[in-house]
């Protein structure tokens, strides 16, 4: 057992992701294809294009990851694949290469939860998150705080009731005819802008709860920008500045509900370098740890599902049968606890 690597194959979206992980070494190969430049003429993601070039790339990855970890097919024992959330003709790529790899080496394969994969991501690194703790997930389609006690273990303690803070900068990001992706685009105009020259609203805090709402402050920005056209890097700022506190106020309300002196902060969005320095502020006033995954890490990739696969796999968890099984809505309160 203490030499058992897993394979773990990324296919949710837009990002072609492989990763192997060992129980003796860690990570030890990962490679990621982005197809950024395929949707970009579209200003986001299609679908069935989406699922072609993960048709394409997938099976080229695993044999160059391979190749980077001098291993061949046979060494691996045991595949993760993500069975969901996401679109269902890029998740039924990748599970169909896994259970088919599977059956053919008589490994065991099993279907990874892909916010799971972006809640453990940060188990990717020396210093590591201690469990319990509160998650802050901002990928793509979510936005949410989870308390979790352990793996599997997870109750969410606050959610968007409408756009995820990603959608909202994307969105955002295309009022002001930036490029795509929207979100590194904003946030890299907002380095250029004044902060305070326009004051936003921060949705939702003066309220009880958990649960977050950006899509009024996506509103905020077409009416700011209607009227204000040619201040762009000033709206670019104050819609970066009143996302990120109010992300900021919501972990800090989270810390205090469940008592935990952890913050692990995960997902696409988690590379922004404000969200960054207002959680590390607030974590010191809290005396909290704030963890995140390095900055390849946040996005898609297939490093996270190796991970996170192998730790229930290593447990004995398994995706039974030759059937493909994929659960494009899937709840983390679903998942077992290992």
């Amino acid at each position: 057992m203490a030499k058992f690597i897993t394979l773990g194959i990324e296919s949710s979206c837009d990002e072609t992701g492989i990763g192997l992980y060992s129980e003796q070494d860690g990570l030890i190969a990962h490679q990621l294809f982005s197809q950024v430049e395929i949707h970009a003429e579209y200003g986001g993601v299609v679908p069935e294009l989406a699922s072609r070039d993960h048709i394409q790339r997938v099976l080229p990855l695993i044999k160059a990851v391979l190749k980077e970890a001098n291993l061949q097919l046979t060494d691996i024992d045991g595949i993760a694949y993500t069975a969901g959330p996401g679109l269902a003709g890029a998740l039924l790529v990748g599970s169909a290469v896994a259970k088919s790899l599977a059956w053919s080496l008589k490994i065991p394969a099993l279907g990874v939860h892909h916010m799971e994969g972006h809640l453990l991501a940060p188990l990717l690194e020396a210093k590591q998150p201690k469990f319990p703790f509160v998650a802050l997930l901002v990928s793509g389609g979510h936005t949410m705080l989870v308390d979790v006690k352990a793996i599997g273990q997870y109750k969410i303690l606050g959610e968007s009731l409408d756009d995820a803070v990603g959608e909202a900068f994307d969105k955002t990001a295309k009022i002001l005819g930036l490029g795509y992706p929207g979100g590194p685009a904003l946030a890299t105009l907002a380095e250029q802008g004044v902060e305070g020259t326009f004051k936003f609203p921060r949705p939702m805090i003066d309220r009880p709860g958990l649960d977050f709402s950006f899509s009024g402050l996506k509103t905020f920005a077409r009416n700011t920008f209607a009227k204000y056209p040619e201040q762009k890097a000033d709206i670019a700022k104050a819609f970066e500045v009143a996302s990120t506190q109010t992300l900021m106020i919501k972990c800090r309300r989270a810390l205090v509900q469940t008592g935990y002196k952890t913050l692990v902060v995960a997902g696409g969005v988690s590379a922004n370098t404000a969200l960054r320095k207002e959680l590390n502020t607030m974590g010191k006033k809290a005396k909290a740890e704030v963890f995140y995954p390095r900055q390849e890490f946040c996005t898609d990739n297939g490093a996270m599902i190796a991970l996170a696969g192998h730790l229930r796999l290593v447990r004995g968890q398994t995706t039974s049968g030759n059937e493909i099984v994929i659960n494009p809505r899937w709840s983390l309160e679903e998942l077992q606890a290992v």
